[in-house]
């Protein structure tokens, strides 16, 4: 069954069918175009990061600061940005780092704090020599002169302006070099360095890619340092978030031993260290919604680990449901829902009753602080039972309708979701739907039929449709609770009269007869 994008028109009606859906990459529900990147600043912004990577796209760029880069006299050196120099100023700065002094490392510690200033940024790179100058610094012996001229380049990596990113086009060679370091916190700042200057130049990536970043990644990410392998993570989504990934990118990482490597730093992260686990989470997703065939990871056993980390992170979950561990449970619950929409019969290889109940134990433990997990976990329920009886039968034999049914306030789209997944149970037969029926699934309906979204009452027809369809005794419970009145106020509605005119004839047939012999037409729902 073809998964429904998000380029379906609106406007095209069909008869309703169980759809399995796949989200594409961007992190909206509507499709709608990403926001302006947000610039992440050291540790004071993860807040600020996480909502990036629930409400937009996450293209982001990553600072780490010292307060001993900041100039003297500076009360916080991470929380204040200098004003812009004069270009004679900044050319004394550029001087001075020149000079073969000992008092190097601290001219170059004025440099950092400078470059904090976009102007400043953008004069330094014209200025003659600047970058060369940088470079020598940079691949120095000594140690602390290395690492300031590293910071230096890391200030420049954080500009948004693409001259800049293409002025440190001859660093990233050395970059790549110096990623098979002794020093942690070198290799750490090299990584975040070439994070940033990924998300701004095309002409950065197309350079990187010959210069041989894929090996360099896959011999990085067998390091057993946390610090490393996040860094390692943010560089790695951030090249499979650009737009040509899909043909450029993404069939080189599938084609070395990446993709192992970040199923199993995944499946290890409640153990090893949330953050690098969070990061290759997401790169598998942008990986799996990328259109590209997932024939690869699936050989790697990717739905099962993903179906063994959600099992895991239902079952013992951290004391106080750590901080951040939303950032993991969301693109896992994407990865596992966009495999289970690809037409590759994988449904069998996740038939585990204890998928549904580990959905649900999420929800509870999350729900509060993060709402949007309900989102997450209802589309990855869509894609569980819209083609598999299986799982329809576990929802109902482990009485989960009912908790699935006091998800309908939590949201537009957490409705129109709930309304979908209970389709998915209505359409596979009158059995089903006597089961439904049991439940006060009516007197729950009869209040979405009042409301203003058109998405949420035309998704709830549907239900209602099915309902009648194969339950007769449902229609007649819909009138005596006064449920054809509902009906009638939509038959002024032009995208919701011809399903209400055509429920109203199916309620008005005596029990038992056959339904209106032109069923209602019932558009997609759009995830």
């Amino acid at each position: 069954m073809q998964p429904l994008s998000h380029t379906s028109r609106p406007g095209s009606h069909r008869s309703w069918q169980c759809l399995s859906v796949q989200r594409n990459g961007a992190l909206c529900w509507h499709g709608k175009a990403p926001g302006p990147r947000p610039v992440m600043t050291g540790t004071v912004s993860i807040a600020a990061l996480r909502k990036a990577r629930r409400q937009e796209q996450l293209v982001s760029k990553r600072l780490l600061r010292e307060d001993t880069t900041a100039e003297e006299g500076a009360q916080d050196g991470a929380g204040i940005e200098p004003g812009p120099l004069l270009e004679n100023e900044v050319l004394e700065l550029l001087r001075s780092v020149q000079k073969g002094s000992e008092d190097r490392k601290r001219s170059l510690g004025r440099l950092c704090w400078a470059l904090r200033n976009k102007e400043t940024r953008q004069k330094f790179v014209r200025l003659d020599g600047s970058i060369r100058t940088l470079i020598g610094l940079f691949t120095s012996s000594l140690a602390d002169v290395q690492m300031q001229a590293g910071r230096c380049l890391h200030e420049l990596s954080h500009s948004s302006d693409p001259a800049v990113a293409e002025a440190c086009l001859p660093v990233t060679s050395y970059l790549l070099t110096y990623l098979s370091g002794h020093s942690i916190e070198f290799t750490e700042l090299c990584l975040y360095t070439l994070g940033n200057l990924v998300v701004e130049s095309e002409a950065v990536r197309k350079q990187l890619l010959p210069q041989g970043i894929i090996p360099v990644l896959v011999s990085c990410i067998q390091s057993p340092h946390e610090a490393v392998l996040e860094g390692l993570g943010y560089v790695l989504s951030q090249l499979l978030q650009a737009k040509e990934a899909p043909t450029e990118i993404i069939p080189l990482v599938l084609a070395s031993a990446l993709p192992q490597h970040m199923l199993r730093l995944v499946c290890s992260g409640l153990k090893a260290g949330i953050g690098a686990a969070v990061e290759f989470a997401w790169c598998l997703h942008y990986i799996i919604c990328s259109q590209m065939p997932n024939t690869a990871l699936l050989s790697l056993g990717a739905l099962p680990a993903l179906t063994s980390v959600l099992l895991n992170l239902a079952s013992e979950p951290p004391p106080d449901a750590a901080e951040g561990l939303e950032l993991l449970v969301c693109p896992v619950l994407r990865c596992l829902s966009n495999l289970l929409a690809e037409d590759t019969g994988c449904e069998e290889q996740v038939q585990d009753e204890r998928l549904l109940v580990a959905i649900f134990l999420i929800l509870q433990s999350f729900l509060q602080k993060h709402p949007f997990i309900a989102q997450e976990c209802l589309w990855l329920l869509n894609n569980l039972t819209a083609c598999e009886p299986f799982f329809c039968s576990a929802l109902l034999s482990l009485d989960l309708l009912p908790a699935l049914l006091q998800l309908l306030p939590c949201s537009q789209m957490a409705t129109v979701l709930v309304l979908t997944v209970a389709c998915n149970i209505a359409a596979k037969g009158p059995a089903f739907c006597q089961q439904l029926h049991q439940q006060p699934a009516l007197s729950l309906l009869l209040p979405i039929l009042t409301l203003p979204d058109l998405e949420a009452v035309g998704q709830c027809l549907e239900l209602l449709h099915l309902l009648f369809l194969h339950c007769p005794e449902a229609a007649a419970d819909f009138i005596r609770q006064g449920g054809h009145r509902a009906l009638e106020q939509h038959q002024s509605t032009p995208e919701l009269q011809e399903r209400a005119r055509a429920l109203l004839d199916m309620v008005g047939h005596p029990l038992g007869s056959p339904p209106s012999p032109r069923p209602p037409s019932f558009p997609p729902p759009v995830l």
